[in-house]
């Protein structure tokens, strides 16, 4: 005799009390068991992007800021503008080109069909010059502020020193805390970007299953999709994250595998370097401002 699929069972039983809710009240109002059978369903489909790649933005004008603060002891970054608005550097335009033109050599089923980009500069910049260098008008770019930089609050544009000497008591917290759960006056903690991301890995499984996604974002994120996708914990994460800093322009690649029976999404390359290296383009790692180690 067969198994009985219990969501099935449990679909019949709740479409039988609407009908029973619906008699009494005389008019189809949302029930309870509308919220079960959307349950049910949420929790039988499990389908992912065929492929998903994450990369960081290209250099930008704030990681070459952060670098000359740096390198002459300043307390603080010298940039202008709002962190959105920071641009891509010279490089960092080249790199990303780079990108582009690697995939586009790809073979079509491992090219991206969807481009999902921070709405920062950096990145949206990034995603444009690989749009472009892919040279696929049916690519669809969208930007989602759900993979958008970490935000450091009052410690923004500032470097490790200048906040070891303006935010003496912050940086005791950061280390009573630890990275992970520490979460700068007005900023967010990794967690808070986590929970972002995990935001966006439900609609990818509701709106792009077996699509091919590229997201463009910065290295929390990078970390955290991760952090996420291979069910890590804090120590293992962090562990990762002190190994290096992810590379400007660095592909983080995962792959729809069905192993056990559950769809997933394994992971495949992490800081992948070949796109620069074999264009010849110089590989850079810095932090974002107040991205500090």
């Amino acid at each position: 005799m067969p198994l009985r699929d219990p969501g099935a069972s449990i679909e019949a039983a709740a479409t039988a009390n609407d009908a029973r809710v619906q008699s009494l009240m005389g008019h189809r109002w949302p029930v309870a068991s509308d919220l079960l059978r959307f349950r049910v369903v949420a929790a039988t489909h499990n389908a992912w992007p065929a492929r998903l790649w994450v990369v960081r933005h290209g250099e930008s004008a704030g990681n070459l800021a952060l670098l000359r603060a740096e390198s002459i002891g300043s307390d603080t970054i010298d940039i202008e503008g709002r962190d959105v608005d920071v641009p891509l550097s010279e490089l960092g335009e080249r790199q990303s080109r780079a990108v582009g033109r690697w995939f586009r050599a790809q073979q079509e089923g491992e090219r991206p069909s969807v481009i999902i980009s921070s709405p920062y500069a950096r990145a949206l910049g990034t995603a444009q010059h690989v749009a472009r260098a892919l040279g696929a008008a049916d690519v669809e770019l969208v930007a989602d502020e759900r993979v958008r930089e970490r935000e450091f609050g009052e410690l923004n544009r500032f470097t490790k020193s200048g906040i070891l000497s303006h935010f003496p008591e912050e940086a005791k917290r950061r280390d009573d805390l630890g990275k992970f759960y520490y979460r700068p006056p007005g900023g967010e903690s990794w967690c808070d970007v986590a929970l972002r991301v995990r935001s966006l890995l439900q609609d990818l499984q509701l709106g792009y299953t077996g699509e091919r996604v590229l997201v463009i974002a910065h290295q929390v994120v990078v970390l955290c999709f991760r952090y996420l996708l291979e069910a890590l914990d804090e120590r293992r994460l962090l562990d990762i994250d002190r190994a290096g800093d992810v590379a400007n322009c660095s592909i983080t690649s995962f792959r729809e595998s069905a192993a056990a029976g559950r769809a997933r999404l394994e992971l495949l390359a992490y800081n992948f370097l070949a796109p620069l290296e074999e264009a010849g383009e110089l590989v850079t790692a810095a932090p974002d401002p107040a991205a500090i180690k």
